[in-house]
Parts: C-alpha cells; structure tokens; sequence
C-alpha cells in the first residue's frame, strides 16, 4: 500500500536590505545603494535560494511552503522586476500545496511606492501588504526621519485598494517625540477609520548606534516615560477594539481571518526559512543567522555562504521558547500542546513560574491554556524572563 509523506508546512522570509534613507530609530540591517551592488545582491539571494538543499542539510525534506514575507529594510525601493525574479525562484523551487490560499507579503514605504508597482505586485501574486506608516502627524513623521507624509500615505493606500488589495496591514507607532496622547488617539481613529484588514501598534525602541540613542538614550531623556507609554498602548487596545480588531499578539490587531500567518508561524516555533543578508532561519529545531557582511554574503557560493550563528536548541531551549514566544499570543500557551510536545507536563516543568505569576496578577488560566493579563503585558519581559534558565 502506497503511502505519501507527509509535508512540513513551511513560511519563507527574504530580507531586502535595501532602503532610500535610514530612519533615526532603525537599527535593522539597511542600507543604501547603487543598482550594480542591488543586482548583485538579488542573484546572491536567488542562488541561496537554490543552494538551500545542501547547505540546511534537507535534500530530503518535503516541505508545504505557505507564507512568503518580503522584509527589509524598503523591498519596495527595488525595481520590480528583481521581485519578480525573487518569486519566480521560490515558484520553481518550492511545492506548494495550495496557491490560492498562500499567504504572500511585502513591505513598502509609501515614499517608494507607485501604482505600478503596486499593480505588479499583485499580477506576481502577493495578496498582503504591510505599509510602514507610524503616523498620521507630519511632526511625528518628520522627527522619526521618515521620507513620506501622511498624504503619501493615503494616496499609497487608496491606490492598493484601487488595485484590488483586501488585505493590508498598517504601522503604528507609540511613545515618539512630539506624540501625545491625543495626537496618538488621532493617529489610531484617522486608521481605523480607514479599514486596514490589520494593524500593527508598537512602541518605540531606542537602540543603541542609532541617531536616537545619541538624543533620547536614557530614562531621563525618553520622548515619552514608562507611565505614559503603559497608558498609551491601553488606551490604543481599548480604542481598536471599538472598531472591530481583536488583539492577538502583544502588538498586533486584526479584524476575524486576516491575522498575519506569516507571524504566527514564528510565534508557534513552525519552520522558516530566511534568505537574504542577516536573515534568520528555522529549521529542524536549528536556529540559523545569515552573515551580516554584504561582501561575504555576495561573493560566496551558496553552499559556502556563512552562518552568523547556527545553535542547535536542546530540549530546555526549545521548552524555554515555547513559553516566552507563546505568551506574546493572546491565546496564550496550551498545557496539551505542551505535553505532547514535550512529553512532560506544563505544571511539572513550569508550576512554580505559573504560580508566581498568577499570584501576582501576571498569569491566568482560561481552560488548559495560561495568558498574561493586562498587567503582564506591561511586565512582559519579566514575565518571559522567568521561564528562562
């Protein structure tokens, strides 16, 4: 009796380092560049693309590939064409089970993106974008060293709709210089109001090498304090709930069936693949990192291309990462997907990190599955901390 394999369900990311001025927040891998060096760049990632078998060791694996997210840097500051190429190669190398329910994403900045690329976007197959606006206020955008205004923004998003998306998701940012209260709360209604299928509502994380580090990088000089902040993004869950978005990670809304797939899969530990300079990629319980180095990255053969770092996780890594990467979900961790698993049950491994939490108001039990509260979502990283060895 014939019996097929089953295929592991695979999302791909491909990191587009690429972008027309850094940002004086961002710390991502991103840089600009002439069109020799982004021609050079793509067919890299195109031969890794295809040089994947040997370097994962997965010759033969059989993958389900059904999330691609196009990240960078800007991907929409490439000619369109060297998206083409990129698809086009994980068409030909990829088994697809489904194609008309993959989920595929690109992220463009509404400085460098045209109705014609949107257009081709959309003939190429991607169904989801993910506009990086932050800001409906002009200040707000101009502080953070963005190349677009608002009314950029809106003619990006009427044009996407014009072309037939049903499905984007828009940025927000909290916690920036010149942003209050009720300058955020405008920022979060002008959105809403215009029906993205998803939006992302995240602070302001101010990195260390950044221009923002040198002008807001302690406690005292902080655009916006802990305080406000914690009220802020309360404020902002309270207010997209009004409008029908159902948080379902700590930062992330959605109206029903238009949650991100791509993301989640991260968050449930699903194998990925990352290809590009920097990117990260897991597999078979390895966590993989690309180099970081563009000349190395280029100028190898794909085989030989180096890993910034390949960590085999042992079975306390993979416990660990189950816990603080369930958590950001707001369906929280299952006590039955923990136990088979793993093999052991969650309140043997974890009951005493379950019970300080919950004591302290950082924890609950709906059912069989744990969740932070309100409170823990403020104390997050301490409640995270706290399953880590």
């Amino acid at each position: 009796m014939f019996v097929m394999e089953k295929k592991i369900p695979l999302g791909i990311y491909i990191h587009i380092p690429f972008c027309v001025h850094k940002c004086n927040y961002c710390d991502f891998l991103s840089f600009n560049t002439d069109e020799k060096e982004k021609k050079a760049y793509i067919s890299a990632l195109i031969d890794e693309i295809k040089g994947r078998r040997s370097r994962y060791g997965v010759a033969d694996v059989l993958y389900n590939l059904q999330t691609i997210y196009i990240g960078g840097g800007t991907p929409s500051c490439i000619d369109v064409h060297m998206t083409e190429r990129i698809l086009e190669c994980i068409f030909d190398e990829f088994d697809i089970a489904d194609p008309c329910n993959m989920e595929i994403t690109i992220e463009v900045n509404p400085g460098t993106v045209t109705n014609e690329k949107l257009s081709a976007y959309k003939e190429y197959g991607i169904n989801r974008l993910s506009i990086g606006l932050q800001s409906v206020n002009d200040n707000e955008l101009k502080a953070l060293g963005r190349i677009h205004s608002f009314r950029d923004f809106v003619n990006v998003y009427r044009d996407a709709r014009d072309v037939g998306y049903k499905n984007i998701n828009v940025d927000i940012m909290m916690a920036i210089p010149y942003q209050t209260m009720d300058s955020l709360m405008y920022s979060v209604d002008t959105i809403a109001d215009m029906s993205p299928e998803h939006i992302s509502a995240y602070s302001l994380i101010i990195e260390e090498g950044t221009p923002f580090y040198e002008k807001y990088g302690t406690d005292e000089r902080r655009p916006v304090d802990e305080d406000t902040e914690r009220m802020m993004y309360h404020e902002t869950v309270r207010r997209l709930k009004k409008y029908g978005y159902s948080r379902y990670e700590i930062s992330n809304f959605a109206i029903p069936d238009h949650e991100s797939r791509h993301n989640i899969s991260y968050w449930k530990r699903r194998d990925y693949f990352g290809f590009g300079l920097g990117a990260s990629s897991f597999i078979g319980n390895i966590r993989y990192k690309n180099t970081s180095i563009f000349k190395d990255y280029v100028n190898h053969i794909p085989s030989e291309i180096p890993f910034e770092e390949k960590i085999k996780l042992t079975k306390r890594d993979r416990m660990e990462e189950f816990m603080f990467l369930g958590l950001r979900m707001s369906e929280g961790v299952s006590a039955n997907d923990f136990e088979r698993e793993f093999g052991v049950s969650l309140i043997s491994q974890y009951g005493r990190e379950i019970k300080k939490f919950t004591d302290e108001g950082l924890l609950v039990k709906t059912g069989e599955r744990f969740m932070l509260t309100d409170r823990g979502i403020d104390y997050g990283n301490h409640v995270f901390s706290g399953f880590l060895g």
